[in-house]
């Protein structure tokens, strides 16, 4: 500044007095120009504010992340899918100490979070829409890709498998724009006209919805009996008898139960008449496949075995023994529970043993055999795991679609049916959902937050 000024003492003409005023100016500007860094000033008040009008906020000082047209772009795709879930762009020095929990007090509405906090990205979700499992397993798939990547991929997943709609707070109010009488005369003829056709329509979709339905379960009906006959050749390989030396009344219960089992699937299964009724006996078998582990357990004097899912591969094999990271052929890896031989082979770089369906293009594994399988994995997986399971694969997507219920029956684990998402809640969420990060709230590297997307337990974010 000061040799701009002693420039400007110099200057004797017009026009070099003013090239030294504008360089001055210039000069001045710079010396009072926040950095390209600067911290937002943005509180998660306003931030949930926004959110409650549109899914995407993206801060003033985190705009070179994501620019206003894909910003725009990801929030027109979050609304027509009608989901709650609502994406945050932050600057890297944004407080991250109980974030989200702050931001989905401020925003009030059930739903999934996602935050995109300088290079790294994690999520939360409350259980009522997305499992945690599940919100972890997405957010794995996306760790390490750029912000409009990483952002668009991650709500392209979330959306197919979360549940819920979006909240009323996304749409504009009407107009108020009346209808005319004219319009409505057209729309009465044309209503009229079309009865008798709809009528026709309505019954010919109920007969063909019914041969689906039958034809399904006819499939079903070939594996689960394959299951039973599984079942009872266990309880013949077990070898046990009531009167046998060494049994107690907690032997001979674990025994009745699992023979109660048997005969409890074998009738179920003798009575379905939907697909949807294959549940049941697959939950009858898990059932009795646990008393069978403890049952094993008590003879040979080992500790009682953890109430466990049974393999993922193969329920046939099993109550599981661990979780293991398992990648299926162009998916995302995720933790599934497996058996101990699965568990070995996997540690072994082999391929665990499937269980395979017949498909009209052949033998395929369950998850990739079609929407029928969703109610015979459901009894096996039940209680909110399945979702995590089986993000990404076929039978997966077609369980997060609106119509599956209808066709299979709804309650898998959140894939679709009783779902709260979109509510405006307020404070009143359970904290468990959105609490603190383990890890004293470090977001790591890569999309990282210290324990994964989903999990709230533990330190601060």
């Amino acid at each position: 500044m000061k040799a701009i000024a002693q420039a400007v003492v110099r200057t004797r003409s017009l026009p070099g007095l003013l090239l030294a005023l504008v360089l001055a100016a210039l000069a001045a500007l710079a010396t009072t120009a926040p950095p390209a860094s600067a911290q937002s000033t943005t509180s998660v008040s306003e931030i949930g504010q926004a959110l409650r009008r549109s899914p995407v906020y993206v801060d003033p000082a985190a705009a070179a992340q994501l620019s206003a047209k894909d910003a725009d772009a990801l929030a027109d795709r979050i609304t027509k899918a009608d989901k709650p879930l609502f994406v945050a762009v932050l600057p890297a020095d944004y407080p991250k100490q109980d974030l989200f929990t702050k931001l989905r007090t401020a925003t009030g509405i059930t739903g999934v979070y996602a935050v995109r906090l300088g290079d790294a990205f994690d999520a939360r979700a409350d259980s009522s829409v997305l499992p945690k499992a599940a919100v972890r397993n997405l957010v794995t798939t996306v760790r390490g890709e750029d912000t409009r990547a990483q952002l668009t991929d991650f709500t392209a997943a979330a959306v197919t498998n979360m549940g819920g709609s979006a909240p009323s707070t996304w749409h504009s109010a009407d107009d108020g724009g009346g209808v005319s009488s004219t319009a409505l005369i057209t729309v009465g003829a044309v209503l009229v006209a079309g009865g008798a056709g709809a009528y026709t329509l309505v019954r010919r979709n109920r007969r063909r919805h019914a041969e689906e339905q039958r034809a399904a379960l006819e499939k079903l009906r070939v594996v689960v009996d394959e299951d039973i006959t599984a079942f009872g050749e266990e309880l013949d390989r077990l070898d046990f008898h009531p009167a046998e030396a060494g049994a107690d009344d907690t032997m001979r219960a674990d025994y009745e139960r699992a023979l109660d089992a048997y005969e409890q699937a074998k009738t179920l299964m003798g009575a379905a008449t939907r697909p949807e009724d294959v549940r049941a006996v697959t939950q009858a078998l898990e059932d009795g496949r646990f008393s069978l582990a403890q049952l094993a357990a008590r003879r040979e004097g080992r500790p009682l075995p953890e109430r466990r899912a049974p393999c993922f591969f193969d329920p046939r094999h099993g109550p599981s023994v661990t979780d293991a990271a398992w990648t299926p052929p162009g998916g995302a890896p995720r933790e599934v529970p497996v058996c101990a031989a699965d568990a070995t082979r996997l540690a072994d770089g082999r391929d665990p043993v499937m269980r395979e369906v017949d498909t009209d293009q052949g033998r395929r594994p369950y998850w990739d055999a079609g929407p029928a399988y969703g109610p015979w994995a459901g009894g096996y997986f039940g209680g909110g795991l399945l979702p995590g399971l089986l993000v990404g694969t076929v039978l997966g997507s077609m369980m997060a679609t609106p119509a599956y219920a209808a066709d299979y029956g709804s309650g898998y684990g959140d894939f679709g049916g009783g779902y709260g998402g979109g509510d405006l809640s307020g404070s009143d969420f359970d904290s468990g959902d959105f609490g603190d990060f383990g890890g004293g709230g470090d977001f790591g590297g890569g999309g990282d937050f210290g324990g994964g997307g989903g999990d709230f337990g533990g330190g601060g974010f």
